[in-house]
C-alpha cells in the first residue's frame, strides 16, 4: 500500500475507535441519526481492522487489494477529520458555558424545551444538520469497503514476519570472505578490534558490538577480523552465526555446537544443549560472531550466554543502539560513511578491478569527477518504485522498517517530507509529530517525554544520524529518505525547486522546499486540488527569509480548512488576515521570523492549538487578549520577540502548557505573575524578565520553587533601571550564593553594571559553562569568586568566558579543569598563557597585554588546539622564549592572530622549532599585525598547514620558494601593499614544482605593487589550481608567463586590474575541461589575437564553462564569431556594446542551460525593444533571472520574448527612461521578485492607483520601484544592484 503498512493503519483505526468511545458518542447523543451512524463505524471499523495483515500480503499481487487500502487509509483521515470536527464544538461549547450569557435569543425561545438537549445552541443545532450529508457520504462509503473486503477474499491472520509477505528470504551471510576482492575502510576499527580480542585481561565474556544502518559494512568488519591469522594462534575454536530476524536460542546453541562437533546429535532441548555446549568450551578460548541481531529482549540474551564463560569473547553486529546496550559490550564501534579515497579505491575496484587509479590515469578524472546530474539521474529513476530490487538494497532497508513498532511507522514516513540532507532539532520534529496526532499513549505519558521515546528509538535504530556539521540537529541518510518516500506514497509530498512531485487528491501532508527567496503563484499551484491537507511547511535551504505572494494568505490557505500544520516561518509578511476561524483543526503555527507587528483575535478561537512558535517575531507587540481560550496549548515560544512589553491576563487558564519561553511583566502588571502558579507542568528553559515590576509578595505567590522541570532559568531585570522614574530599591553592589546544592552545569551573569564584586559561584561543584558579561565596576576577582576556604573550587568549569569588563585588571588562576578560556572586551587585563597548562581553546579579543610569566615550562601547554589572538594593546614575552611558546602554540591546529600592532615576531631569531611540536597544525590566520617584521621561516615545516590567510602585513614581498606549506590549498593575500611576486624563484632549485603542487585556491587583493604569481615565470606552481581570484592589484602585468593555465581550473576571476597593464592571458583555455566561471573586469584580454580586437577564438570550445562576465570592457572588443559557450549558466555583459551585438546576431536562444542574464546596454542607443524584435533573441526557458540596465531608448519588453519562461524568478530593469510597458501578466506567473529602478514611466504605470500595468505585477511576492518595495516589504537588494552598476 502507499503510506504506513499495515501495522501502522492498524494503529490509526485503533485510535478513531478510541476517539468515538471517548466523546464523540456522548456529545452526539441526543442527535439520533448522527449518534446511529456513528455507532455503525464503531462496529465496522474493528472488522476491517482484523484483516488488514491478510491485505498487506495481498496487496502485492492483487491490484485490487491495493487499491482497497489505498481508498481506507484516503477514508481513515476523512473520519479523523469529521470527529475533530465535533471534537473542536465540544471545545467551543464548553468555552462558551464559561462566559457570560446573554438573553435568550427569539428563535431559542419558540424551539419546545423536549428538542433542546444539554448541548443545543442554535449554532451546534446547525453544526449537526451540516454534518449529516458528511456524515452520510462516509457511511457509505465505510459500507462499501466493508463489502469489497467480502469480495476481496479478505480474512483475518496473523502476522507471519518478513519473509512471509511475497519476499522470498534474504540470503545469510557467511563467515567466508571473497579473495578476488581487497578490502578498505576499516582499517583502525579492525586494528582496535583485533587488539581487544587478543588481550588476556577478560574475567569474563567479552563483547564487543558493531552498530551502524544497513549497507555501512558491519558483517564485512566482522568477517575481516574473524579471519584475520591473529586470531587463529589466539583462539582454540571460533563460530560464526548468522541471527537476523529469527532469534531462536535453540537454533543458534545448536549451530554453535555443530561447528565445534560435526557429529553433535540433533537436540531441541536447551537446557541439555547449553550444558553440553558449556562442556565443549571448558578451559578454551572460544570467538564467536553473532551476525545481524534484531531481538532487542535482554532476557533472550540473558539466557542466550549462559554457557559461556572466561575465556569466550563475542563480536556482535546489529542496526540497534538497543541491542548494543543489552550485550554489554566493553567497547560499542559506530559505523559511519567511508571516506572518498576509500569510495574512490571501491569504485576502481568494480570498474577497472584495480585497487586505485595509479596505472588508469586516463580514468582517473572520471572517476573523481563523475558528473552530479549521472547520480541525481539514478536517484530520481523508478527503481525505488519496484516491488523488487535486483541488488537487494530495497529489501534491506525495508526490514529496518519492518520491525519498527507501529507507532514509529507513521512517524518514519511522516519525514519524507523532509528533502535529503535537510537538518533539524529533536523538538521541531517532536511538535510536529503531536500536531499531527502521532503521539498517543495509555500510559499517562506527557507529549514530549513520549515524542522524545519516539524520536530517540529511531536514532537508535539508525532511521536518524546526527549531523556532522552540528552535533544538536540531526539528518535521515539519502537512503532512509527514500524509504520514506517509498513507504509514504502520495501521502506525504514535497514540493522542491525544479522537480515534478506526486501530488494528488489523497495527499495530507506536504512541505515545499526552496532555494530561492520568493515563491511565487506558480510554486502553489497544486496545492489548490489538496483540499484536505494537513501539513503546509515551508522549508528553506540556507535561507532565513522569503517573500510570498499574497495569493497564498488571502485565497489558498482559508480553503485549507483541514489542516493541523501551518507555518509561515521566515515569511516577509506584515499582517495576517482574520482566517482562523475555517482552520479549526490547527494544532501547530509557526510564525517565527516573520514581520507581523499583532494577532488577529480569531487565532484565540483554535481551541486544539497546542504549539504556538513566534521566534524572533521583533515587530509583535502583544500577546492576543484571550489567550485564556487556548486550553490546550503546550508549547508557546517567543523568544527574541523582543518588542513585547506585557504579557495579557489568563495564562492561569493554561494548565497544560509545558515549554514557556519567556514571561514579561510589563509596569504595573507585577501581580500577573502570580499566575504563573497554575502552570505546574512547565519544563526546560524559562525566562523572567521586567522583574524591576515585581514585588516579593507576587513572587512568592508563583510558586516558581514547585517547578521541578524547569532545568534553565533566566532572570531579567530592565535595561534602563538608572532613567528610570519610578522608585526603585538601592543599587545592588554584591551578589553572593550559599550552600546551593542544586546540580547547575551552566551560569549566565550579563549587564549588572553597579555590581563591584562576582558571587561565590567556585562553590557549584557541577558548574561547567561560566558566562561574565557586562560587569562594568569589577575591577579584580578574588577569594569571593572560588569561595573561602574552598578546598577544589570550579571543580568541573571547562568554559569559562568573559565580555565586556572595562575595569578588571587581573585574570584568576588555578583552574585545572578549564579547556576553552574566552576573553572579549576587557581592555584593562593583563593575561598570562602560562596560567591554564590544560587548555584546548584560547580567544583573546580585546586586552591590555599579553605575557609570559615563565612559571611554567612551555612543554605544559601540550593540549592546546584552537587560539585566538586580536586586538592586544602589548606583547610582553621574554626573547628567548617567544619562539618557544608560539612554535608549541602554533603546533595545534587552528590559529589566529589580528590587530595585534605591538607583535613583533611570532618566532625568536636564533632557536630551531622542534618539528614534532608543530606538525598538526592546519589553518594559521595573520591580520593586521603592523609590527610584524617577518612571518615564521618554520612555515614549511607545517606539513599539515592547509589553508593560510595573511592581511595587511607590510613585510611581505614575496615567499621564497622553499617556505611555503607543502600541502597548503587555500591561500588568500590581502592588504599586503609591497608584494610584489607570490614566489621569488630560484634559477637553482629544482624544489618548486612540488611546493604548489595541492594548492587549490588562491585568493590575491588590494595588493597595489603585485606584476606576477612568479618573478621568473618557469615553473608550475599551482598544477591543482582550481580557483583563482585576483581583484584591485593595479600593477599586475601577467598571471602565468611562459606557462599555460593549469587544467584543473573551475573559477578565473580578475577584477579592478587596468586594461593598460594586463597584456595576455596564458594559452590553452580550451583545454581547461573543468572551467565554470571567467569574469573579466576592467581588463583587456588578448589570446592568440594579433590585432587585440577579440576575445579567444577557443572561448566557444570550453564545454565546462558555466559562467562568463565580461565588463566594462573597451568598445573595440567582439565576440568570437565561433560563438558563446554552449554551457553557460550565466552571462553578464555591461558597457560592452559590441559584445551585446555580437550576442543578439549569433542567438540567445541557443544557450539551453542559460540561468541568469545580466545586460547593461551602455551604447545599444538602437534597442527599442527586449528582446530584439525581428531578431534571434527569443530567450531560453531556462532562464531564471533577467538583470536589464542603461537601456536609454528601450520602450517595451516584447511579450513574445517571454512566452516559453517558466522558470523565470527575479527581474530587474533599471536606467530605461522611455520603458512603458512590461510583459503580459501570464507571463509572469513564476515571478518572484521584481524590480525597477531609474525608470520614470514605467514607474508611474506600475503604480497600485491605477496604474496601467499594476495588474500584470500585483500577484507578485516582491516588487521594488527606486528603492521603494510594494506590497509592504523591507529589505534593500543591494547586492544586486552593486553588480550591475
Amino acid at each position: 500500500m502507499s503510506v504506513f503498512g499495515e501495522a501502522a493503519l492498524s494503529a490509526f483505526l485503533e485510535l478513531l475507535s478510541a476517539k468515538l468511545l471517548d466523546s464523540v458518542l456522548n456529545f452526539v447523543a441526543d442527535h439520533r441519526q448522527v449518534h446511529q451512524q456513528l455507532k455503525l463505524w464503531q462496529s465496522i471499523l474493528p472488522e476491517i481492522k482484523t484483516v488488514l495483515n491478510h491485505a498487506e500480503e495481498k496487496q502485492i499481487k492483487d491490484e485490487g487489494v491495493k487499491n482497497w487500502l489505498d481508498d481506507l487509509q484516503d477514508l481513515a483521515y476523512d473520519v479523523d477529520d469529521i470527529l475533530d470536527e465535533f471534537a473542536y464544538q465540544e471545545l467551543r461549547l464548553k468555552h462558551q458555558k464559561t462566559q457570560p450569557q446573554a438573553s435568550t435569543s427569539k428563535i431559542q425561545k419558540l424551539i419546545p424545551t423536549c428538542c433542546t438537549g444539554g448541548n443545543f445552541s442554535p449554532i451546534s443545532f446547525m453544526f449537526n444538520a451540516k454534518m449529516i450529508s458528511k456524515i452520510n457520504t462516509i457511511t457509505d462509503r465505510l459500507n462499501s469497503l466493508n463489502t469489497r473486503r467480502s469480495s476481496l477474499g479478505l480474512s483475518e491472520i496473523m502476522s507471519q514476519g518478513a519473509t512471509s509477505k511475497g519476499n522470498k528470504p534474504r540470503l545469510q551471510p557467511a563467515s567466508l570472505m571473497d579473495g578476488a576482492v581487497e578490502y578498505v575502510g576499516r582499517a583502525n576499527e579492525k586494528q582496535e578490534m583485533l587488539e581487544l580480542l587478543n588481550s588476556n585481561n577478560s574475567d569474563g565474556v567479552c563483547v564487543l558490538s558493531i552498530v551502524g544502518m544497513g549497507g555501512m559494512g558491519k558483517t564485512t568488519l566482522a568477517q575481516l577480523v574473524y579471519n584475520d591469522p591473529s586470531i587463529k594462534e589466539s583462539f582454540d575454536h571460533k563460530s560464526w552465526v548468522c541471527v537476523s530476524d529469527d532469534f531462536d536460542a535453540v537454533n543458534i546453541t545448536k549451530t554453535i555446537l555443530r561447528s565445534l562437533d560435526a557429529e553433535s546429535r540433533d537436540e531441541n532441548d536447551l537446557n541439555l544443549l547449553q550444558v553440553k555446549l558449556k562442556e565443549k568450551l571448558s578451559g578454551k578460548r572460544f570467538l564467536l560472531v553473532l551476525d545481524d541481531i534484531w531481538n532487542e529482549s535482554y532476557s533472550d540474551w540473558t539466557i542466550l550466554r549462559t554457557p559461556f564463560g572466561a575465556g569466550t569473547k563475542i563480536i556482535v553486529t546489529t542496526r540497534l543502539e538497543k541491542v548494543s546496550s543489552n550485550v554489554d559490550s566493553v567497547k560499542a564501534f559506530y559505523l559511519d560513511k567511508l571516506s572518498h579515497h576509500d569510495c574512490l579505491s571501491i569504485f576502481a575496484q568494480h570498474a577497472l578491478k584495480a585497487r586505485n587509479f595509479d596505472g588508469h590515469l586516463q580514468f582517473k578524472e572520471i572517476g573523481e569527477n563523475i558528473d552530479h546530474s549521472e547520480w541525481e539521474k539514478i536517484n530520481e529513476s523508478e527503481i525505488w518504485d519496484l516491488p523488487e530490487d535486483p541488488c537487494g538494497l530495497i529489501p534491506a532497508l525495508r526490514l529496518n522498517y519492518h520491525y519498527l513498532p507501529p507507532h514509529l511507522k507513521r512517524c518514519f514516513a511522516y519525514c519524507s517530507i523532509f528533502p535529503k540532507d535537510y537538518e533539524f532539532e529533536e523538538e521541531e520534529i517532536i511538535l510536529l509529530w503531536r500536531a499531527e496526532g502521532f503521539l498517543q499513549s495509555k500510559a499517562k505519558i506527557q507529549g514530549k517525554g513520549l515524542g522524545n521515546q519516539y524520536f530517540q528509538d529511531l536514532v537508535s535504530r539508525s532511521f536518524f544520524q546526527r549531523s556532522g556539521k552540528d552535533k544538536s540537529r540531526f539528518v535521515m541518510h539519502d537512503l532512509m529518505n527514500d524509504l520514506a518516500q517509498s513507504i509514504a506514497g502520495e501521502i506525504c509530498c514535497r514540493l522542491e525547486d525544479d522537480k515534478q512531485s506526486k501530488f494528488s487528491l489523497r495527499t495530507r501532508h506536504s512541505a515545499y522546499v526552496s532555494d530561492d527567496g520568493y515563491h511565487s503563484v506558480k510554486k502553489f499551484e497544486a496545492f489548490y486540488q489538496m483540499t484536505s491537507l494537513h501539513t503546509f511547511l515551508p522549508l528553506l535551504h540556507g535561507k532565513c527569509r522569503f517573500y510570498l505572494t499574497n495569493v497564498v494568505v488571502e485565497d489558498l490557505l482559508p480553503r485549507l480548512s483541514c489542516l493541523r500544520v501551518l507555518s509561515l516561518r521566515g515569511c516577509e509578511i506584515f499582517d495576517l488576515p482574520d482566517f482562523f476561524e475555517n482552520l479549526k483543526h490547527l494544532r501547530y503555527l509557526n510564525f517565527s521570523s516573520t514581520q507581523i507587528n499583532c494577532l488577529p483575535d480569531s487565532l484565540c478561537t483554535l481551541y486544539h492549538l497546542e504549539t504556538l512558535i513566534l521566534r524572533n517575531c521583533s515587530k509583535l507587540k502583544n500577546l492576543p487578549s484571550k489567550i485564556e481560550n487556548l486550553v490546550n496549548l503546550h508549547f508557546l515560544d517567543i523568544s527574541g520577540a523582543d518588542s513585547i512589553e506585557r504579557m495579557p491576563s489568563g495564562f492561569d487558564q493554561l494548565t497544560k502548557l509545558q515549554t514557556l519561553s519567556n514571561f514579561v511583566i510589563g509596569e504595573g502588571d507585577g501581580h500577573l505573575i502570580r499566575e504563573l502558579k497554575n502552570l505546574s507542568n512547565l519544563r526546560g528553559n524559562f525566562c523572567l524578565s521586567g522583574l524591576e515590576n515585581v514585588n516579593g509578595q507576587d513572587v512568592r505567590e508563583a510558586k516558581l520553587n514547585g517547578k521541578l522541570g524547569i532545568d534553565g532559568l533566566e532572570l531579567q531585570w530592565g535595561e534602563d533601571l538608572e532613567n528610570s522614574t519610578r522608585k526603585k530599591e538601592k543599587k545592588l553592589e554584591q551578589l553572593i550564593i550559599e550552600n546551593y546544592g542544586g546540580n547547575l552545569s551552566s551560569l549566565k551573569l550579563r549587564n549588572c553594571k553597579n555590581c563591584k564584586s562576582l558571587p561565590s559561584v567556585g562553590r557549584l561543584p557541577l558548574l561547567k559553562d561560566l558566562s561574565i558579561i557586562g560587569f562594568d565596576q569589577v575591577q579584580k576577582i578574588g577569594v569571593e569568586f572560588f569561595g573561602e576556604n574552598q578546598l577544589n573550587p570550579f571543580a568541573s568549569l571547562e568554559i569559562l568566558s568573559f565580555e565586556s569588563l572595562p575595569n578588571w585588571k587581573e585574570l584568576p588562576t588555578h583552574l585545572p579543569s578549564l579547556q576553552k578560556l574566552e576573553i572579549h572586551s576587557c581592555m584593562s587585563l593583563v593575561v598570562s598563557i602560562s596560567s591554564f597548562p590544560s587548555l584546548c581553546e584560547l580567544s583573546i579579543r580585546g586586552c591590555a597585554e599579553l605575557v609570559d610569566d615563565c612559571s611554567s615550562p612551555a612543554k605544559e601547554i601540550s593540549f592546546l588546539q584552537t587560539l585566538s589572538l586580536s586586538n592586544i594593546s602589548k606583547f610582553n614575552i621574554p626573547a628567548d622564549r617567544t619562539m618557544l611558546r608560539f612554535g608549541n602554540l602554533v603546533g595545534h591546529r587552528f590559529i589566529t592572530v589580528g590587530c595585534c600592532p605591538q607583535l613583533q615576531s611570532l618566532e625568536a631569531e636564533e632557536a630551531e622549532l622542534q618539528p614534532d611540536k608543530i606538525s598538526r597544525v592546519e589553518s594559521l590566520m595573520i591580520v593586521s599585525c603592523d609590527g610584524l617584521n617577518r612571518l615564521p621561516q618554520v612555515l614549511h615545516e607545517l606539513t599539515f598547514l592547509t589553508v593560510m590567510e595573511i592581511q595587511g602585513f607590510r613585510g611581505l614581498v614575496s615567499f621564497t620558494e622553499n617556505n611555503l606549506p607543502p600541502n597548503l590549498k587555500k591561500l588568500k593575500i590581502a592588504g599586503c601593499e609591497n608584494l610584489k611576486h607570490l614566489v621569488d624563484e630560484n634559477e637553482d632549485s629544482k624544489s618548486l614544482s612540488s611546493t604548489l603542487f595541492l594548492f587549490k585556491d588562491l585568493e590575491i587583493q588590494n595588493c597595489a605593487s603585485l606584476m606576477s604569481l612568479l618573478s621568473k615565470g618557469n615553473k608550475n606552481i599551482c598544477s591543482q589550481l582550481q580557483l583563482l581570484r585576483i581583484i584591485n592589484c593595479s600593477k599586475l602585468s601577467c598571471l602565468f608567463s611562459n606557462t599555460k593555465f593549469p587544467i584543473t581550473l573551475k573559477h578565473l576571476i580578475i577584477k579592478g586590474c587596468p586594461v593598460s597593464e594586463i597584456k595576455s592571458l596564458p594559452r590553452g583555455l580550451d583545454k581547461l575541461i573543468h572551467l565554470q566561471e571567467i569574469m573579466f573586469f576592467r581588463t583587456f584580454v588578448v589570446d592568440g589575437c594579433g590585432n587585440f580586437g577579440a576575445l579567444p577564438k577557443c572561448m566557444a570550445s570550453i564545454t565546462s564553462l558555466r559562467r562568463l562576465s565580461v565588463l566594462n570592457c573597451s568598445a573595440d572588443i567582439s565576440f568570437p564569431s565561433e560563438g558563446f559557450p554552449a554551457n553557460l549558466t550565466s552571462l553578464e555583459i555591461i558597457n560592452a556594446p559590441k559584445n551585446y551585438r555580437s550576442l543578439v546576431e549569433w542567438g540567445l536562444n541557443s544557450l539551453s542551460s542559460l540561468q541568469e542574464l545580466i545586460i547593461g546596454g551602455e551604447g545599444c542607443s538602437n534597442v527599442v525593444s527586449f528582446p530584439e524584435k525581428g531578431t534571434r533573441m527569443m530567450l531560453p526557458p531556462s532562464l531564471t533571472r533577467i538583470f536589464l540596465s542603461g537601456f536609454e531608448n528601450l520602450e517595451f519588453m516584447f511579450s513574445e520574448g517571454f512566452q516559453d519562461l517558466a522558470s523565470l524568478k527575479e527581474l530587474m530593469i533599471g536606467d530605461c527612461p522611455k520603458l512603458t510597458s512590461l510583459p503580459e501578466k501570464y507571463m509572469l506567473r513564476s515571478l518572484g521578485h521584481l524590480h525597477i529602478f531609474s525608470c520614470p514611466l514605467l514607474k508611474k504605470e506600475c503604480s497600485s492607483n491605477n496604474g496601467r500595468e499594476w495588474s500584470k505585477i500585483s500577484h507578485i511576492p516582491l516588487v521594488q520601484i527606486d528603492l521603494e518595495i510594494a506590497l509592504k516589504a523591507k529589505l534593500a537588494w543591494k547586492w544586486a544592484f552593486r553588480k550591475i552598476l
